[in-house]
């Protein structure tokens, strides 16, 4: 027993000192350091109030304050960005004669089921839209207005299945159907067997469309295949950004005299929308 004792007071410091070390790494262990953060933000709270001069309120306040400018100048950055696009858009329509000025209008409506078929627009029939009206953007043909609401119109794409588009090539005034392909590039079927087209020829809208304007820009011709049956055909690379459609313009039915004098005199022209 006195040899127990006498162990025990030379060593007592040091056993305290290891179950003190044990303890403290079962409980760092129990609470993933927890409690050791907790210690550390009470020893250094007092210190970092001292070093910068403010409560954990105000503190608070900042953080606060910090968010609501990065708030404030997200919001600032997007409408400078829509501010950007309106004037491109204004300058687009003011190129426009007066009395063909076409409406501005936002795409507001678009499934990602439907993506490459159709789009919703913010402007209806109270601002003057019917079905049947042409879309444009910069870069040229979008679609069709299909139907209307007082307030929303809804675009068929010329990159829907459905679309068909009467082109010519601008450069030899060889004529064509464009359909859409649900993709930024559209099949053009050419009314000649042995079309005069080559890689690079610029696409627009012909005579023969009776839904469309003669001469608005639809594409470049990407790639040929002259071997295609019953019809050769080209692969068509859109202008329109058929993909990020944000801001287009609505203009009215085309009215084209021309073309129903052409068609009465040759009535096996071929017909296309």
């Amino acid at each position: 027993m006195v040899t127990v004792r006498r162990w025990w007071d030379r060593k007592r410091l040091q056993v305290g000192l290891l179950a003190l070390v044990l303890g403290g790494a079962w409980m760092l262990r129990q609470t993933q350091g927890e409690f050791l953060m907790e210690a550390y933000q009470m020893i250094t709270r007092p210190l970092q109030m001292l070093q910068t001069g403010i409560t954990p309120e105000e503190r608070q306040e900042e953080l606060l304050r910090d968010a609501r400018f990065m708030e404030l100048q997200t919001r600032i950055t997007e409408l400078e960005t829509q501010n950007k696009k309106l004037q491109d858009l204004l300058g687009y329509v003011e190129k426009e004669p007066l009395a063909l000025r076409p409406i501005p209008a936002r795409v507001v409506g678009r499934s990602a089921d439907h993506w490459w078929q159709q789009v919703t627009l913010n402007r209806g029939s109270k601002a003057g839209i019917q079905s049947g009206y042409i879309v444009k953007t910069e870069g040229g043909l979008v679609g069709l207005v299909e139907s209307v609401t007082a307030n929303t119109s809804r675009v068929l794409l010329i990159s829907d299945l459905k679309s068909q588009v009467g082109v010519t090539i601008s450069r030899t005034s060889t004529k064509g159907v464009l359909r859409g392909d649900s993709s930024a590039e559209a099949v053009l079927e050419f009314y000649e067997k042995v079309p005069n087209v080559k890689v690079g020829d610029l696409v627009s809208t012909s005579t023969y469309s009776q839904r469309f304007p003669a001469g608005v820009p639809v594409g470049r011709i990407k790639s040929l295949d002259l071997k295609k049956l019953p019809a050769s055909i080209a692969r068509v690379e859109l202008f329109p950004p058929i993909r990020t459609l944000d801001w287009v313009t609505v203009y009215p039915k085309p009215q084209n005299p021309d073309l129903e004098n052409q068609q009465s005199a040759t009535p096996t022209t071929p017909k296309s929308n």
